[in-house]
């Protein structure tokens, strides 16, 4: 078994002020962001900081295209550190730059990933409550050109630095928590089911579980909408602390049947996990009923007052009330997807489906889909 290591150094600050006064950035740094971040974090404080606005190169999660813009303009520019400061798309695209060399493109870095080396230190400042990606060594590129969107994994992409900064969700909208807080929801327990788990892994997967689910419930009952911000601090570490559990133990089918979703249909990350969660769940309660699946219900159970058995439609009512989840045809999934979908899981996905609590066969990741359709 692997040893459990936490390479990224995690700080902790209230607000961007206080972290910039710290890090003291200056030219040799290259802010990568989006442009309202930086007008309501940087600008305020006149750095003197290089930048580069994601949006100017595309919108959604991140593809071969943008990301290889990105590159194509950063080859004629000199800077050191590289400071991410967003969500999922951001991190992802920042890592892929920490270790491209000044030829590369996005395929190049695929090819050969196990040569992978960082260029540039990394430092990544979190702006939603759900990817975890601050500390973990993978970057999510649709690779249009080849019709599947395929994480990128190398150790040289680990953030040095890893900024929780409780003010950068001051403006985050309901529906981006909703979505990026189910999917370190999903994080956590797809970690804590995964047979490369170990105990300290799951302590860091559990942690993240209770305080999801508990701040979930303190926020449904105190009206929802805006309410989840009075947590805030709590829903931003234990993105943190599901980012390590699955850093060290993988995710597993939930991510990789979401995948096509957003790959093909652009539907939002988070909710393409909530999609497929609560299928995935039951399928894997069908085929083994009894395992690690029990721990996981009693850890719902005692967050959510109800026994052991109704842990888990309990979870996906709290659910329902932070997102309701809506079949996958409403987002205009065709059933003759499902299928292909299914196909492309298993021939793309194993790097994910090696982690499944247990094992599903192509027909079985079909009925998933069926189900959740």
């Amino acid at each position: 078994m692997k040893g459990f290591t936490i390479k990224t150094e995690i700080e902790e600050y209230d607000t961007f002020e206080q972290y910039a006064a710290q890090a003291d950035l200056g030219p040799q740094d290259l802010v990568l962001c989006g442009e309202h971040t930086y007008d309501k974090y940087v600008a305020p404080l006149s750095l003197s900081v290089q930048t580069l606005f994601r949006e100017k190169y595309g919108k959604g999660e991140p593809t071969d295209g943008m990301v290889d813009a990105i590159l194509d303009a950063l080859r004629k520019k000199e800077f050191n550190r590289i400071i991410a400061i967003g969500g999922g798309t951001v991190v992802d695209i920042a890592k892929v730059v920490a270790v491209a060399g000044k030829e590369d493109k996005v395929d190049d870095l695929y090819d050969n990933v196990d040569k992978l080396k960082k260029v540039h230190p990394l430092v990544i400042i979190p702006t939603t409550c759900g990817t975890g990606s601050e500390v973990t060594n993978i970057s999510v590129i649709n690779r249009v050109s080849k019709g599947v969107k395929m994480g990128l994994a190398s150790n040289a992409m680990l953030a040095d630095k890893a900024v929780m900064i409780t003010n950068m969700l001051d403006s985050l909208p309901y529906k981006i928590f909703s979505t990026s807080s189910i999917d370190a929801m999903v994080h956590s327990v797809e970690s804590f089911l995964s047979p490369n788990g170990c105990s300290i892994s799951r302590i860091f997967s559990t942690e993240a579980l209770k305080t999801i689910i508990q701040c979930w419930k303190k926020s449904v009952e105190a009206g929802g909408g805006d309410a989840w911000k009075t947590c805030a601090a709590d829903f931003l570490k234990a993105s943190n602390w599901a980012g390590l559990g699955f850093g060290y133990a993988g995710c597993a089918a939930v991510h990789a049947c979401a995948y096509p979703l957003g790959s093909v249909y652009h539907i939002p990350h988070g909710q393409s996990n909530q999609l497929m969660f609560k299928d995935v769940m039951e399928k894997y309660k069908q085929i083994q009923p009894t395992g690690r699946i029990n721990d996981l219900e009693d850890i719902i159970a005692e967050c959510l007052g109800v026994t052991q058995s109704e842990a888990l439609t309990a979870l996906y009512e709290l659910m329902d009330k932070v997102l309701k989840k809506e079949p996958l045809r409403n987002f205009g999934v065709k059933e003759s997807d499902l299928p292909v979908f299914a196909g492309d899981v298993i021939k793309t996905q194993q790097r994910l489906l090696k982690n499944n609590y247990i094992q599903l066969s192509e027909e079985q990741v079909l009925e998933i889909y069926k189900a959740a359709y």
